[in-house]
C-alpha cells in the first residue's frame, strides 16, 4: 500500500525534528563537559595506566569532564607546566612541589596537591653486589651518581641521616646515562625510582641477582611520593571538576590494581611500540612499592597523615635547603577527595 504525499511529508518533518533534537542534546552535553588538560610526570609507561584506563573507558566523561592526557618529562616540568597555566592538573613528586612552593612564595597559580597516589616515595639506592655494598653505612666514601634533579639525590640528606651514612661523592649525569654508568663501574651506586632504575639496569644486561637495592621507604625515609596536583586558578574556577576528576580516577585505579595485565593495554593504545611485558612488570612494581603499601593501608588511599605531612615538610625544607620553610597547609588539601567508600580500593 502506497503512502500519501502528505503523510510522507509529515514523517520527513518528524525525522528532521528528531535529528535536530538529538543534535541539540548532544551539543548541550558536549558543552556541559569541563575541559581538563592533564600532564603525566613521565612517558606513557606502565604506571600511566592509572590515568589512561579511566580516560579510555570513559570514566572522566561519565563525570562530565573532557580530559586530555599528555606525557611528561619529569616532575619539575609537570609542576612548571601546571603553574604556568599550560595544564590544569598533573601528576608530580610531592617533595618537588614543596620545593617549588618554598622557593617561589610570591609566584601566582602555584599548584596544590589534591590526592595522594604514591604513598611512599619510590626512590632507592642501587649498586652491584660485587662492590660489597650491603648496608647504607657501606655507602660512606663511595661515588654515587644521579641527575641533579633526581628525587632520591635531593632527598639524600634525609636517607643519610636516618642510616648513619657519612660523606659521599656525587657524579652528575643525564638520566639515560645513570644506569649505564653503574653497569660500567663508573660509579659505585646510583639513586633512582625503584621501578625505573631496576628495569633499566636489567635492560643493560645486568642480571637481577647481581643488583643490590635499598629502598628509601624500607630504610627510615617515609617521604610521600607522587600526587595529583591542580593549579590555584583551576581550583578557584572549577572546584567541582576536581572532585569529579578524583572520583573517576579512583574508579579507574581500582580496576588497575585488580588487573594490572589488562590495564597495560590502555598504555599500549597511547604508545604502540611499548614492550607490553616490561611495562606490566613496571606497573606491578610501582603498585607494590608505592601504592599498595602498609602506610597507604593505614592512612587510606588518596589521603595523608597530618603528622607525617608536617614532618616531611620540615625534612624537605632542610634537605633541599629551600629559601623558605615549607608550609604543609599550603601544598596540600583534602577537600576534593571522594567519599571513603570510593577510596577503599587497595584490596588485600
Amino acid at each position: 500500500m502506497s503512502t500519501s504525499p502528505s503523510i510522507r511529508r509529515s514523517l520527513r518533518k518528524l525525522c528532521i525534528g528528531l535529528v535536530a533534537t538529538l543534535a541539540v542534546g548532544l551539543s548541550t552535553q558536549a558543552a556541559a563537559q569541563t575541559p581538563v588538560r592533564f600532564t603525566l610526570d613521565w612517558r606513557f609507561e606502565g604506571p600511566g595506566a592509572l590515568f589512561l584506563l579511566p580516560e579510555a573507558k570513559g570514566y572522566f566523561r561519565d563525570e562530565n569532564l573532557n580530559v586530555s592526557i599528555d606525557s611528561g618529562s619529569g616532575s619539575a616540568a609537570t609542576i612548571t607546566r601546571v603553574a604556568s597555566g599550560a595544564y590544569d592538573m598533573g601528576f608530580a613528586d610531592f617533595a618537588g612541589l614543596m620545593e617549588f612552593h618554598a622557593n617561589n612564595p610570591t609566584a601566582p597559580n602555584k599548584p596544590v596537591a589534591v590526592m595522594m597516589v604514591y604513598n611512599n616515595m619510590p626512590a632507592a639506592v642501587f649498586s652491584l653486589k660485587k662492590t660489597g655494598i650491603a648496608t647504607p653505612q657501606d655507602l660512606t666514601g663511595k661515588k654515587l651518581g644521579a641527575p641533579v634533579f633526581d628525587s632520591g639525590r635531593k632527598s639524600w640528606p634525609i636517607f643519610a641521616q636516618a642510616n648513619g651514612v657519612g660523606e659521599v661523592e656525587w657524579t652528575s649525569m643525564d638520566p639515560p646515562l645513570r644506569e649505564t654508568m653503574l653497569a660500567r663501574g663508573d660509579v659505585d651506586a646510583i639513586t633512582g625510582f625503584y621501578f625505573t632504575s631496576l628495569l633499566n639496569l636489567e635492560a643493560r644486561g645486568v642480571k637481577p641477582e647481581d643488583i643490590a637495592v635499598m629502598r628509601y621507604a624500607e630504610h627510615g625515609v617515609r617521604l610521600y611520593g607522587n600526587v595529583i596536583i591542580a593549579s590555584e586558578e583551576f581550583i578557584a574556577k572549577n572546584p567541582e571538576a576536581i572532585g569529579a576528576f578524583l572520583r573517576a580516577f579512583a574508579r579507574g585505579a581500582a580496576e588497575v590494581i585488580a588487573d594490572p595485565a589488562a590495564a597495560i593495554d590502555f598504555v599500549r593504545q597511547r604508545d604502540g611500540i611499548i614492550n607490553v611485558a616490561l611495562e606490566e612488570r613496571r606497573l606491578r612494581l610501582a603498585l607494590e612499592a608505592s601504592v599498595q603499601t602498609a602506610d597507604a593501608r593505614t592512612e587510606g588511599f588518596g589521603r595523608v597523615d597530618p603528622a607525617r605531612l608536617a614532618l616531611m615538610a620540615s625534612q624537605v625544607s632542610d634537605a633541599f635547603q629551600t629559601q623558605n620553610r615549607v608550609d604543609p597547609d599550603a601544598v596540600w588539601t583534602d577537600r576534593f577527595l571522594p567519599d571513603a567508600s570510593l577510596l577503599d580500593i587497595l584490596g588485600q
